[in-house]
């Protein structure tokens, strides 16, 4: 299963916790902002914040370009002030675009410069499970389909 980081981030909130995941998985992490090609990925990881109730354009104009050919499904990780505000638009691009996006998401609250304090240690620790978990389930489920054929 090939797999690849992308993040955008204005604030360095979305790079650390891009670069934790990066090293759990020993794969390396993408800026979308050196519009990184991506070729036959499985999953797709997207790292972002949201700014001012919605995700940067950058990164919409990013995700327009993506396809079914280059890349089968996308999990999202989120940051937002409140930590539930979600990036819908991406998600409905991805979709129009023929990609699977992962029903579940994680989402944890940022912080604007100084204030709020993360990601934090828990909130990297718990990322980290989100994407070991979401692995996991696709792993065993390819095994399943894999069995009755």
């Amino acid at each position: 299963m090939k797999i690849s980081i992308i993040y955008y981030s204005m604030t360095g909130h979305s790079k650390k916790m891009a670069n934790t995941i990066s090293k759990e998985l020993s794969v390396s992490s993408e800026n979308i902002k050196t519009n990184p090609k991506l070729e036959d990925v499985d999953l797709l990881f997207i790292i972002s914040g949201i700014y001012s109730d919605k995700s940067s354009p950058v990164l919409i104009e990013y995700v327009k370009g993506l396809t079914k050919r280059n890349v089968k499904k996308v999990a999202l990780i989120t940051s937002s002030g409140s930590g539930i505000t979600k990036p819908i638009k991406v998600r409905e691009i991805l979709e129009n675009n023929g990609i699977k996006v992962l029903k579940d998401e994680f989402l944890y609250a940022g912080g604007f410069m100084f204030f709020g304090g993360h990601p934090n240690k828990n909130d990297i620790m718990n990322a980290t499970n989100f994407v070991k978990e979401t692995l996991k389930s696709l792993w065993y489920n390819k095994l399943d389909r894999d069995d009755k054929i």
